[in-house]
């Protein structure tokens, strides 16, 4: 049922030994180029943790929920109630692509339609409690095993992971609020971001 073929566990190379061309090879190399790859490293490992965490988890709905998916689920998390061309703005993809993972996940129980008490022919999107629990469970799934991998760090490397992931975070443009465990964008699922990416285009 997914909206995109994915992995269950992830980047395949997530979790491969680094080889010749990985930025682990030289440490010592502060090049653009080699910083790049440890980025990218680091990225493929932060997806395959997203991963694991929505599989260990995904029982709840009865079936699949698929990163995309879990990506809705987590913007109506977020900014609670919204209508269709919203979450699709937010997704930065098309109202229909959004519209055909949100009937996925309306047949799963995990998200619902309701009318909007202030004008009846708006109709807005919300999660059901058991895609709140998802959320959550997914969330703290992430957070428990990014905590252990951080639990392996020596105190100087997570005062230096720290500082560099800060300074690319602010260099990228983005704000750094300690604590924000629920962003809707987790751990680069989205090209777009509300407000820096493109926007998607949506029909008259």
């Amino acid at each position: 049922m997914a909206d995109h073929p994915e992995p269950r566990g992830g980047p395949q190379d997530a979790d491969a030994p680094a080889g010749p061309n990985d930025a682990s090879a030289d440490a010592g190399d502060t090049s653009a180029d080699a910083v790049t790859h440890a980025v990218l490293a680091a990225s493929r490992l932060l997806v395959a943790v997203s991963a694991r965490s929505l599989a260990a988890v995904e029982e709840h709905a009865g079936e699949r929920v698929t990163l995309p998916q879990y990506r809705l689920l987590a913007v109506l998390a977020a900014h609670g109630d919204a209508k269709l061309v919203e979450v699709a703005d937010r997704l930065g993809v098309n109202p229909s692509t959004a519209m055909r993972m949100l009937d996925r996940l309306i047949a799963a129980g995990l998200a619902s339609r309701q009318s909007n008490p202030d004008n009846r022919r708006v109709t807005m999107l919300r999660l059901t409690p058991a895609g709140r629990e998802l959320v959550e469970e997914v969330t703290a799934a992430r957070h428990r095993e990014i905590a252990a991998i951080v639990g392996r760090l020596t105190p100087a490397q997570r005062t230096a992971l720290v500082r560099a992931l800060t300074a690319f975070t602010e260099a990228g443009g983005e704000r750094t609020v300690r604590g924000e465990d629920t962003e809707p964008y987790p751990l680069g699922w989205s090209d777009t971001h509300a407000g820096h990416g493109p926007r998607a285009r949506h029909g008259p």
